[in-house]
């Protein structure tokens, strides 16, 4: 069960920062999840480190909730789980949920959405027009309707479409309608269509939200990392104040900016999903 919330009522954070606690933001399909005895290995060692320095630890997923709640379910079902993040980000950087540790519904802790976020990202957005907008281009595929979110409008495309139909989208919601939005195209696991094609408002990706998130817990960006593997992690690591870790088996699209966009603070890994992930913390002397 989800409560809302327009005001902020759980303390995310304190100033007093322990000089070993940080803040670990991962994607989670192909980085964090993939390879479950890493993924278990690694969570219990930042489970280790948040109990003894108040580490926080974030999953950032293009995932809605309702998707999250269905990997976490099968991921427990396989005696694989999870382990409980501090803050969930879901939906491409749209939503920010956190657990409210006081309520609980059918045994689980309740996920308290952020509105502070949702109503900053209000400004200068209409979806509805986006939509009407949107279907005007046949090639583009409507993703399920758990993935239509407020302020994310979703579908699939072919990899040899995509581009064009981002820019002639971008050109008419910006430039006719006077929208403030970006199109985010990344990797799909669908079967027939090889890319993910996100309208978001301008204000609100991965990347964006993390730098939120980061702010209200009150922990340094020098002391943050974000991991990813594909196209709509590209926002994590823009900034470049972050520590990065791509891991190995990131998508071309990622590797490809990650070459042409250099920087000290980030890591290409020699290994996969969560080895690559505990390969970077190493590197960067954080576990």
């Amino acid at each position: 069960m989800i409560k809302s919330r327009t005001n902020t009522v759980l303390p995310l954070g304190s100033n007093n920062v322990c000089a070993k606690k940080f803040l670990f933001v991962s994607d989670l399909d192909h980085t964090l999840v993939g390879n479950d005895l890493a993924m278990l290995k690694l969570l219990d060692d930042l489970q280790s480190h948040r109990s003894q320095h108040g580490t926080k630890i974030v999953y950032s997923t293009g995932r809605s909730l309702h998707l999250y709640e269905e990997l976490q379910k099968s991921q427990k079902e396989k005696g694989r789980e999870l382990l409980e993040p501090d803050i969930l980000v879901c939906a491409v950087g749209t939503e920010i949920y956190q657990y409210d540790h006081n309520n609980h519904h059918n045994g689980k802790e309740e996920l308290v959405l952020d509105w502070e976020w949702s109503k900053h990202l209000s400004r200068d957005w209409d979806r509805e027009l986006v939509v009407a907008t949107a279907v005007n281009f046949p090639s583009l595929k409507p993703q399920p309707e758990s993935e239509q979110r407020p302020f994310k409008v979703s579908y699939f495309v072919q990899e040899e479409k995509a581009v064009q139909i981002a820019l002639e989208l971008e050109n008419f919601l910006v430039q006719e309608a006077k929208l403030d939005i970006q199109i985010i195209c990344s990797h799909s696991d669908h079967q027939e269509y090889n890319r993910n094609l996100d309208i978001l408002p301008s204000s609100a990706n991965k990347g964006m939200a993390m730098t939120f998130v980061r702010e209200k817990l009150g922990i340094d960006v020098e002391k943050t990392v974000a991991c990813g593997d594909s196209g709509n992690d590209i926002a994590l690591f823009a900034n470049r104040q972050e520590k990065g870790i791509i891991v190995a088996n990131a998508k071309r699209e990622l590797l490809d900016w990650h070459n042409n966009n250099p920087s000290g603070n980030r890591y290409l890994a020699k290994t996969s999903f969560a080895d690559g992930i505990a390969e970077g913390l190493r590197y960067f002397n954080l576990l």
